[in-house]
């Protein structure tokens, strides 16, 4: 289709104008990088959502009270009754959790800071997975007795003891005096920016004594077995808690049961839409370069009018100039893509370390960008190079 004359004279009138040339492509650069890095850092956060999930493991349960016209915590609370029932009635459970949270401010001797304050019994740390990094884990006669003991997230440990060990020391939580007898691991933040140790744990009982004044479960979570049916197992606990809570057939529950291909499949979704957006906010500035490289050609046309009247003149045919404003077009709208790809690689990467994120590079997205922006300028440089071949020679010839 383009002959290597139309190409180099294509090729040479961009060069001397480097910097409207250079300015023109900027559009489409910046569209490619943008819609690239874009991209790419929100595969990145749904690769790290999905992660974070893993961690917890597949097999993982949520049991909450409220639903539809309750909203999430809404309806009558849970009770410890009901994890219980759970651990004696439903068959593949590997172990239940339930938990009560309350807002608090954990203090030592002249540090202070304000934090979760967590009361669970003993399958916490093991149906979440956490590990402790120092000290132990409640033994069984501290749950039972509601003792005045802590476990400290780690971020709880650097506010109050700085780089000293925890371990041992009484800390004041809430109302209540504990002693620490271990600090988990940390797990860092979660893809949305959440400290995952910034919490203190009591035993449960000691919650619901000293802090709550009732005995009311906010969530429970529940472990299948290895090799279990998950989705099963969700069955049976929905069904043993709709008879524990006297919902009968046609009512809507007054609680929920999620498991985490449901957890996973909310929060993918919801970072799948925003990069979408983000893309999509992205690709404008590329049709904004789009409109730009139109410009330009039309500022170009008029200048070289006269050039494009000797040429007719001498025997070249509409298709030859039409040919040769594209290919000017095609190369402002490639060459910024090029740099555009590498520029929004290299901004894809900063920000994931930035964001402690994995830095998914996507190769359909990168061959997107760049077909894209080639389009752009068939697209966009079409009109102005069909108004050069349309020149009528003498008129063109005539023009000052």
């Amino acid at each position: 289709m383009f002959n290597s004359s139309t190409v180099r004279i294509a090729f040479r009138q961009l060069s001397r104008n480097g910097v409207r040339t250079g300015l023109t492509s900027l559009g489409v650069l910046i569209g490619v990088a943008a819609v690239i890095a874009m991209v790419n850092i929100g595969r990145g956060a749904t690769a790290r959502v999905t992660a974070d999930l893993a961690g917890l493991g597949q097999n993982l349960l949520f049991v909450e009270p409220g639903s539809g016209e309750h909203g999430p915590g809404g309806g009558d609370p849970l009770a410890i009754e009901d994890a219980r029932a759970i651990a004696e009635q439903v068959q593949g459970i590997a172990g239940v959790a339930p938990t009560a949270t309350a807002g608090g401010t954990a203090a030592y001797e002249e540090e202070s800071h304000v934090t979760p304050i967590i009361g669970a019994d003993g399958g916490y740390l093991t149906v979440l997975k956490w590990t402790v990094g120092a000290g132990r884990d409640f033994d069984p006669s501290e749950h039972l007795s509601g003792a005045d003991v802590c476990l400290l997230g780690e971020t709880v440990r650097k506010e109050l003891f700085g780089t000293s060990s925890a371990v041992g020391e009484r800390i004041r939580v809430g109302s209540i005096s504990c002693s620490v007898t271990g600090v988990l691991e940390a797990k860092g933040q979660n893809t949305f920016g959440q400290d995952q140790d910034d919490f203190v744990v009591i035993p449960l009982r000691a919650f619901h004594r000293r802090l709550a004044g009732n005995r009311h479960v906010q969530i429970i979570y529940v472990s299948a077995a290895e090799g279990a049916n998950t989705e099963r197992v969700r069955q049976d606990v929905h069904s043993l808690m709709a008879e524990r809570r006297h919902v009968r057939a046609g009512m809507e529950p007054d609680f929920r049961v999620r498991d985490m291909r449901e957890i996973e499949k909310m929060l993918t979704g919801i970072t799948s839409v925003l990069t979408s957006f983000l893309a999509a906010i992205a690709a404008v500035s590329l049709l904004v370069g789009g409109i730009g490289i139109m410009n330009i050609m039309m500022v170009s046309v008029t200048e070289r009018t006269r050039e494009i009247g000797i040429r007719l003149a001498v025997g070249a045919l509409g298709r030859d100039v039409l040919r040769q404003f594209l290919i000017e077009a095609v190369v402002l709208s490639v060459a910024g893509g090029v740099v555009g790809i590498g520029v929004g690689l290299l901004g894809s990467w900063g920000a994931s370390q930035a964001l402690d994120l994995p830095n998914v590079i996507q190769p359909d997205v990168i061959a997107f960008a760049f077909v894209f922006s080639a389009l752009i300028g068939v697209g966009f440089g079409y009109f102005p190079a069909r108004r050069a071949a349309r020149l009528n020679p003498i008129d063109a010839l005539r023009h000052e």
